[in-house]
């Protein structure tokens, strides 16, 4: 009996001891799965918060995802500036159908395909808005630029170049002038094509401008015609992309739009 209750208080002694040591032993454990975790996390994490991860693989999602099935599309981070981009004609019809079966949507969608890339990269969220799309529906943004493309019929020799319009009743006509003029220059010097002076009133009554938010400039744009200026809008579609895209950033970031730019003048049927 006297064993026993001497052994009692050196077992209470040791158990911190020991509880202590199997604290030790479980440190390395922990830092094991921290370091796990936190790789994990590295590698996944897009760039708008660790730069470098496999996250930029995922930046840019496709055009025909995000029309089909992403609302709000576009992936880089929150908070970024929005803005919309309409493919001309997705989720609607062909547009224009050429002899030999180039649609004005297939142009219509490469370039805002391309659009997209080129404002990602500039840490512009894009919205990928289909021709009636429901969220147009009010939409807010810092500009909206409808992508078309003119007619594969031949007219004349006269019958290229590219048109951009604005509404004709705007609440902010100072806003839609400037993004109007900003698209006109930088799209003229990028393609080298001439701004055609044929506006209709299809581009100024465009539906879009009296569906989205009175705050929001619009545009929309014929990036040329799909006869004269097929080569351009076939096997140059990354400068037409561009010229949109750094008409919109000349309008976002206040930059200089005022060198004249050529003008081709509308072309006269033929009797």
């Amino acid at each position: 009996m006297q064993n026993t209750d001497t052994e009692r208080p050196q077992k209470t002694i040791q158990r911190p001891q020991n509880s202590i040591w199997a604290s030790f032993r479980i440190i390395p454990t922990v830092i094991l799965v921290a370091i796990v975790i936190a790789t994990m996390f590295t590698a996944w994490t897009g760039p708008g918060i660790i730069s470098g991860g496999l996250g930029n693989q995922y930046e840019v999602v496709s055009m025909e995802d995000q029309i089909e099935t992403t609302p709000g599309s576009s992936s880089i981070e929150a908070g970024s500036h929005r803005v919309g981009i309409v493919a001309g004609h997705s989720g609607n019809d062909s547009g224009a159908i050429c002899p030999d079966g180039l649609t004005e949507l297939s142009i219509n969608q490469k370039v805002a395909s391309f659009v997209q890339q080129y404002l990602v990269e500039q840490k512009i969220q894009v919205d990928i808005l289909k021709e009636f799309d429901d969220r147009l529906s009010g939409y807010k943004g810092l500009a909206l630029i409808s992508i078309h493309a003119d007619s594969c019929e031949y007219i004349n020799n006269e019958a290229t170049g590219f048109k951009v319009a604005s509404a004709l009743n705007n609440p902010h006509p100072e806003r839609a002038n400037r993004l109007t003029t900003c698209l006109r220059n930088r799209y003229a010097q990028i393609t080298g094509l001439k701004l055609h002076n044929s506006i209709t009133n299809d581009m100024t009554s465009y539906h879009a401008f009296d569906e989205i938010d009175n705050e929001t400039p619009a545009v929309i744009i014929e990036v040329g015609f799909l006869n004269l200026d097929r080569q351009l809008l076939t096997q140059h579609t990354d400068l037409v992309a561009k010229g949109i895209a750094e008409g919109l950033l000349c309008y976002l970031n206040n930059e200089d739009a005022t060198m004249q730019i050529p003008t081709q003048m509308a072309p006269q049927s033929t009797p």
